[in-house]
């Protein structure tokens, strides 16, 4: 007698709201959908439901499980999943991932090629990966994937999760989730996606009685009304509607008799009908299995010590069951319905429902469990030593089952470290609370120390902040029992980092102090090394004028100490400050230092940090000589090892520079492209970068209304970031937006508040005009002289290419006013020839020196003024063009009238017969600045000013020049 339903009961709206999804899924539109509910509700019969009517309908279908160990396995669903795609062949072409197929390492072993857990990526970066290879798996046909058990997912599982569910929208993508309901993590997520709109959450509740009784006649194969009532009723009662337990009363009936089938086809219940929940499922399963020989039973009972999922190689050890035993307990225990095969590899078999280990384990006291776990534990421990990947949890969990604290402690603070070293840094601290936990009587004092101190180093990497009170009285306890004073010292300065990095600098200096005082003046080089390097960072992210040179001071003597005690993260973190903090000396310094840190780190294997040693060392090349060759071939070393965040950090680089070259075109897609990924993978500070980097793109192009816009986007999106742009936002943004405006005193003043900004808070952006623009503005002004110039020209920044064109610009300027004309004239070569990389900094440039050339009598003023105005006339920056134009015709210069410009002039405005000079003045008019000023920035007389006034005022029929002011305002944008 069949007790298994073929369909579903009582799911309609569930399995309509599937159907749905699957159907926008094929149309490009995915989504995602939550199965909540108790064990045995029918949370995975509605998922393989999914799945099979995903596969009629030709789309994709991947299924991963949470926890075949029973421990929480970073990533594990994820790896299961995919890697049914190759064994199914249906695995798209890796190249077609670029750098995410060095990503996806991390969960495909065989695209791993020794640089997946090196590349640094987060679990939001993987989240991508995974979220692009299921796009291009599903592409034209939709993919679903699966995902059990969520409750017991691991942190970076979730954050996988989490991530797609945010961008499933416009993929070809549905996810379909399942998870008890209970208070977990995976079900906070599930509710706060619900509440987003980026999912939909069904709790599954009990079955009706009307359903109960549907489902077991669907079990049973007959009408509803062949059922008798003394077994519909026993059915509601004991079963309370979950559909598992329903079935398993079913089953426990018609072994034991107690269901006979009349000739009509009805049902006859025998000597009454007997339950008890839950006692009535473990009987039924103590029945079954005790069917099986008592042999047999153990092997299965050993198997669910293991947890719901087991390896076979494991029980056959564990036991001392040989082959053929084994194999017929596996036979028996299919036809039983207690086991079956499992995915995750011919070695594993699986419980048919997690109900039935727990059945099984009903029957242990705790002592024969303890016994159990022990031998099982021992049994891994012989299979794989060392105890590699997962069996190193495995161990743990079994250990700490058997009672073996001691051991427990140990493995989960190994299989903590190991998961930190993978970057799985939420799995990492989950293991490592568990071994700080179960190690708190351990005597072992270095040992534990050890532990904590790699646990403060995960939390760090988390941003998991408030448990560090605790910590730190952990460690003072540690220091009470009289802990080595070097290791206590080595705690406070993991303290002292992780205080940092919450943004309390006052506690991190304590902690850096207290740490300085246990090791005395007479501490080693290995001890002293991280608290300078660390005090280094900190002093650099003080606000004061001497914070340069005191970061200096102390990352030299880290660097040093560090290369000594051969500590090489510590030697690179050192050298890598170092080569930063050089910039404002000596280039060929820092870039040595830069040099110096890749070396380590290649002697070492540092892969992430020979990559970002290499991004600072071509960064200051594309300074010094303006060079980006060194930039790309660190980008494509990024890409080769799925270094994603590194390799958007150089495209931010890329972006800029492509601006500084005039390449607004190829900015822009680097921009746009860097700026969509950076905001969806959360990258909170290189998407300040970009939004900051288009701020200058436009403000390059003349384009204010938009260059303001982003900046006050970026203010809002980077919060105090954003305040670390700012001598960029006004410098390289604003200060040139204002010059292609014509406008000389907004640039002066928009420079000056950069330099003010770098004053308050120096830093190390060198291109925001403190060394190069400021001191030509400066001198052009009359502000600078010879003093200024020197003070300026002994730092290396103005050494750099960008900086160079604007200094050389200056010194002609100021060997004319000397008298010096055939050196200004040299000069001013040299400095074009340096600027031939940056076409519109040259041309402004040669606009800017013109007028004091020929004031001066040296140089080509009008060759250059006449260079000047065809490029920005051809730019479209037209106050430019015409400041040339005007320029032009006071130095007596012919010059050609320039017919297009009345292109310019928005339709609106040409239908009410404004024309090209008028539309000049209305513009400025928008400052509401009087008609001395409007004259000076177009070079006319104020009388000419005054005309154009008053024609438009007739034209836009404005009764005044203040309501003409407020039209011009109105009407007037990008």
């Amino acid at each position: 007698m069949q007790t298994r339903s073929p369909r579903v009961v009582g799911r309609n709206q569930e399995i309509d709201q599937l159907r749905q999804l699957l159907t926008t899924t094929r149309g490009g539109h995915g989504g995602a959908v939550f199965l909540v509910g108790e064990p045995g509700i029918g949370k995975s019969r509605l998922a393989a439901l999914a799945t099979a009517r995903a596969l009629d309908d030709g789309m994709s279908a991947l299924r991963g499980r949470v926890g075949a160990l029973g421990t929480m396995v970073a990533f594990r669903p994820f790896t299961e999943a995919l890697l049914a795609l190759i064994r199914r062949g249906e695995m798209p072409d890796p190249g077609s991932l670029g750098p995410y197929r060095q990503v996806l390492g991390r969960l495909i072993p065989d695209w791993d090629d020794g640089t997946a857990h090196e590349s640094g990526a987060s679990p939001v970066i993987l989240a991508e990966a995974v979220l692009r290879l299921l796009a291009l798996v599903g592409h034209d046909r939709g993919c679903l994937l699966v995902l059990e058990d969520l409750h017991d997912a691991d942190p970076e599982t979730l954050a996988v999760v989490e991530y797609l569910l945010d961008n499933l929208d416009d993929q070809p993508i549905a996810l379909v989730a399942t998870l008890r309901s209970e208070s977990c993590a995976a079900a906070d997520l599930a509710r706060v996606a619900a509440q987003r709109g980026s999912a939909r959450l069904f709790e599954l509740q009990p079955l009706r009685p009307a359903e109960v009784v549907e489902l077991a006649a669907e079990c049973l194969e007959i009408a509803v009304d062949g059922l008798p009532a003394q077994l519909t009723d026993r059915l509601w009662h004991d079963s309370a509607g979950v559909p598992f337990i329903v079935e398993e009363l079913l089953q426990e009936a018609s072994r034991s008799g107690q269901l006979l089938a009349r000739p009509d086809g009805s049902l006859q219940v025998v000597d009454g009908l007997r339950t008890n929940v839950p006692a009535a499922v473990v009987r039924s399963i103590t029945s079954r299995t005790g069917q099986l020989g008592d042999e047999s039973r153990d092997v299965l009972i050993l198997a669910a010590v293991i947890g719901h999922r087991f390896p076979l190689s494991v029980v056959r050890k564990a036991t001392g069951t040989d082959e053929r035993m084994l194999l017929a307990t596996l036979r028996a225990g299919v036809a039983a319905q207690l086991v079956g095969p499992d995915e995750a590899g011919p070695d594993w078999y699986a419980f048919c429902h997690p109900l039935t280990a727990d059945a099984l384990l009903a029957s242990l006291t705790p002592t024969e469990r303890a016994e159990l776990a022990r031998r099982c534990a021992d049994a891994i421990e012989e299979l794989h030593p060392g105890l590699p990947g997962e069996w190193c949890q495995m161990v743990a969990e079994l250990a700490e089952t058997g009672g073996d604290l001691s051991r427990a402690g140990r493995l989960f603070a190994l299989a903590g470290q190991r998961s930190f070293d993978e970057g799985s840094t939420g799995s990492a601290v989950n293991l490592l609370n568990r071994a700080n936990t179960l190690l708190t009587n351990d005597q072992d004092l270095g040992h534990r120390a050890e532990v904590l101190g790699i646990l403060l180093m995960a939390l760090s990497a988390t941003g998991e902040f408030d448990s560090i009170p605790a910590h730190a009285a952990a460690v003072d306890d540690l220091a009470d029992r009289n802990l080595d004073s070097r290791k206590v010292a080595a705690l406070h300065v993991q303290l002292s980092n992780i205080e940092h990095m919450a943004g309390r600098s006052s506690a991190a200096l304590t902690h850096l102090a207290t740490a300085r005082a246990l090791l005395g003046n007479d501490a080693a080089p290995a001890d002293v090394a991280p608290v300078d390097v660390l005090a280094a960072n900190l002093e650099l992210a003080r606000t004061n004028p001497g914070r340069v040179r005191a970061a200096t001071e102390l990352a030299t003597r880290a660097a040093a100490a560090a290369e000594s005690a051969k500590l090489p993260e510590v030697a690179c973190e050192a050298l890598q400050l170092l080569g930063i903090l050089a910039r404002e000396r000596d280039l060929d310094e820092s870039i040595d230092y830069f040099h110096r840190a890749r070396q380590v780190a290649e002697e070492h294997g540092l892969t992430v940090q020979r990559m970002l040693s290499h991004v600072y060392q071509g960064g200051t090349i594309c300074l010094a000589t303006g060079s980006i060759i060194e930039l790309e071939r660190a980008r494509q070393q990024g890409l080769r090892i799925g270094a994603i965040p590194l390799v958007y950090e150089v495209d931010g680089i890329l972006g800029q520079q492509a601006i500084l070259r005039s390449e607004y075109s190829k900015a822009a897609t680097i921009i746009d492209e860097g700026l969509e990924v950076t905001r969806r993978l959360r990258m909170g500070r290189a998407a300040t970068y970009f939004l900051t980097t288009k701020a200058i793109l436009a403000a390059h192009q003349g384009r204010r209304t938009a260059m303001e816009q982003t900046l006050a986007e970026a203010a809002n999106q980077g919060g105090e970031r954003a305040s670390y742009e700012l001598p960029y936002a006004f410098g390289l943004a604003r200060a040139f937006c204002a010059l292609l405006e014509e406008n000389r005193e907004l640039a002066d003043s928009d420079l000056a508040q950069a330099l003010a900004y770098d004053a308050q808070n120096p830093t190390t952006f060198h291109a925001s005009g403190k060394n190069g623009l400021g001191l030509l503005l400066g001198v052009l002004a009359g502000r600078n002289s010879w003093p200024h110039f020197e003070v300026v020209t002994a730092t290396a920044a103005s050494g750099m290419r960008w900086n160079k064109q604007f200094v050389q610009m200056a010194h002609a300027i100021l060997l004319g006013r000397d008298g010096q004309a055939q050196a200004a004239s040299a000069k001013m070569t040299e400095a074009l020839e340096t600027s031939s990389l940056y076409p519109m900094a040259r041309h402004l440039g040669m606009r800017l020196v013109a007028g004091s050339a020929h004031a001066d009598g040296w140089g080509d003023p009008i060759s250059w003024l006449r260079q000047a105005e065809e490029y920005f006339h051809g730019a479209n920056i037209q106050p430019v063009s015409s400041a040339c134009r005007s320029l032009l015709r006071q130095l007596g210069a012919t010059v050609s009238q320039r017919r297009t410009g009345s292109d310019l002039v928005p339709a609106d405005l040409r239908r009410l017969g404004i024309t090209t000079r008028e539309y000049e003045v209305c513009r400025l008019l928008v400052d509401r600045i009087g008609n001395k000023s409007i004259a000076s920035r177009l070079h006319i007389s104020p009388r000419t000013v005054e005309k154009h006034v008053a024609s438009l005022m007739t034209k836009t029929q404005q009764p005044d020049r203040e309501a003409l002011s407020s039209f011009a305002r109105t009407v007037l944008q990008d």
